[in-house]
């Protein structure tokens, strides 16, 4: 089920910095997540509705200074093509909220050779027990 909230409300939960990513589609600087350098097993969600995202068994260290993956949980993010740089894009958000996430590359490590490359401050990290 999809979860509308006015920006009003989604300020009202969001940190600024969380805002200005999930809602603005923002990016936050490199190697400022510490979920980046987040090496235990566990899952991802989205920091906006708590939605799964990615598992820890779909991350590497891609040497770029945010969290990476190269696979997602199906049907938890959906795409679109984003024209903000020089080149176009390919942007990706959570399927249920709507928050920006991040962009998705085609230079990632098999076996998908994909690359989602995301705002930790989009990520809320739940460790496994």
């Amino acid at each position: 089920m999809k979860i509308t909230k006015t920006r009003a409300e989604w300020a009202a939960v969001l940190t600024a910095e969380q805002f200005d990513i999930l809602r603005d589609e923002g990016t936050e600087p490199p190697h400022s997540s510490p979920l980046d350098k987040e090496y235990r097993d566990g899952i991802y969600h989205c920091a906006g509705c708590d939605l799964e995202l990615f598992g820890s068994d779909m991350k590497f260290d891609s040497g770029t200074g945010w969290p990476s993956f190269f696979t997602a949980i199906e049907g938890h993010l959906e795409t679109k093509r984003d024209f903000k740089a020089v080149w176009p894009r390919t942007e990706y958000h959570c399927a249920r909220c709507g928050g920006h996430q991040g962009h998705l590359f085609n230079d990632g490590p098999e076996p998908t050779g994909e690359r989602w490359c995301n705002n930790g401050l989009a990520l809320q990290f739940e460790p496994a027990d």
